[in-house]
């Protein structure tokens, strides 16, 4: 089977096994979006969603971040780590929106990456997701899962992105996205993969259960 065969054969069953996949945190607005996707650095979905309930109650627009007292929003996003790094990348990146786009969240990936303290992850998260653009965003799930399924075998996020980008076909982007999430949040875990309920464990390239125990 060829490459790209083998993908899309790979993504169609993990579609099958997970048709409820798609963005787990919680957001009204494109900024929202942004908010939460860095918050969500090395912190999961569930705890990011505890913390925006009532951070967004407190603060709410571009504006309102633009303007935030840095140590009252280190308070309010403490439980998701790093906050001091987060806090000032909300802010910063909150500053340019207003200052540089008007207030409104800019509509192109290469818009977006000019916003300090957004990264290709977070852009690509954005336009894929508040967007609907045909954007894959690699994080520690489609790293790890990228690896084991042998879609990639890059030593950076942003080699897997680019390998991703040129086995799969853009309108799958965004879906595969969020399948190869759920497969590594729920069942092709970093620890303690469930192998013998994964889905697609005959396309597996690794032995993930022996790597982890050596």
């Amino acid at each position: 089977m060829k490459e790209k065969e083998r993908a899309k054969e790979i993504l169609k069953q993990l579609e099958a096994a997970y048709p409820q996949a798609m963005c787990e945190l919680h957001y009204d607005t494109p900024f929202h979006l942004l908010v939460a996707v860095i918050l969500s650095a090395q912190c999961t979905d569930k705890r990011v969603n505890e913390v925006t309930k009532k951070l967004f109650t407190v603060y709410d627009t571009p504006q309102d971040f633009a303007s935030a007292d840095i140590f009252k929003l280190q308070e309010l996003i403490f439980s998701c780590g790093f906050y001091r790094n987060k806090s000032q990348s909300i802010i910063s990146a909150s500053r340019d929106i207003v200052d540089k786009f008007g207030g409104q969240v800019p509509h192109t990936f290469d818009e977006l990456l000019t916003l300090r303290g957004v990264g290709r992850k977070t852009a690509n998260v954005v336009m894929a997701v508040a967007f609907g653009g045909n954007n894959i965003a690699v994080d520690t799930h489609v790293f790890r899962t990228s690896h084991r399924l042998g879609f990639s075998g890059g030593k950076t996020p942003d080699k897997v992105e680019a390998d991703l980008c040129a086995l799969l076909e853009p309108t799958m982007y965004g879906k595969a996205h969020h399948l190869l999430i759920f497969h590594g949040r729920y069942c092709c875990k970093s620890q303690r993969p469930a192998c013998n309920e994964c889905p697609v464990s005959s396309f597996c390239t690794t032995s993930p259960v022996k790597e982890e125990h050596e």
